[in-house]
């Protein structure tokens, strides 16, 4: 049976079509890899916590402004779903937003939220599994996208209108890397 969709929901995503992400259908993502020997212990082993959490999250439903693991989450709410695992609190709660918020403001709020609590910024030469991704659709737009970078080409986040997928880190996603930020061991 053809599912109704909406014509938006049409569109091809890494070859298969986005309603058949919606409808949950699709295979499960390969894992990702372990996280890059750039230090040993409690580095390498943190990286994969935060990945291991973040893919604990695969499948949630798409909602905005939510935060809940098998729920719903949007792209922040996994990364605050993610640090409460982390670390048992949320630094501070975002206070309600639009889906058009950083067009509205013009103010980078994600970026500089994510200074606050997750520290100096890196290059994109600089990240590595389980590091924060940031994610403008403009160079001259305010970050409005986050991932979770869990190898090389590869990362976690919430897919609008679908759900919390593994995608691939193709040059269309890699260009528009706006900010790249380490999860903090300690707070």
């Amino acid at each position: 049976m053809l599912s109704v969709m909406p014509m938006a929901m049409r569109f091809m995503t890494g070859g298969r079509f986005m309603s058949d992400v919606a409808r949950n259908d699709h295979p499960t993502p390969a894992p990702c890899a372990d996280p890059p020997a750039q230090g040993e212990g409690k580095e390498t082993v943190f990286a994969g916590r935060i990945i291991s959490i973040a893919r604990s999250w695969i499948g949630t439903p798409y909602r905005h402004q939510a935060s809940l693991k098998g729920v719903g989450c949007d792209c922040l709410g996994l990364v605050r779903g993610v640090w409460r695992e982390l670390h048992g609190t949320e630094p501070e709660l975002p206070p309600a937003y639009q889906p058009d918020w950083a067009e509205r403001s013009g103010e980078d709020r994600l970026r500089n939220a994510a200074r606050r609590h997750f520290g100096a910024e890196l290059t994109a030469t600089e990240m590595r599994s389980g590091d924060l991704l940031l994610f403008c659709w403009r160079p001259d737009l305010p970050a409005k996208h986050a991932g979770i970078l869990c190898a090389d080409n590869r990362f976690i986040h919430a897919y609008e209108q679908a759900e919390v997928i593994e995608s691939a880190l193709v040059p269309s996603w890699r260009r528009r890397i706006a900010g790249v930020f380490r999860f903090p061991e300690k707070v």
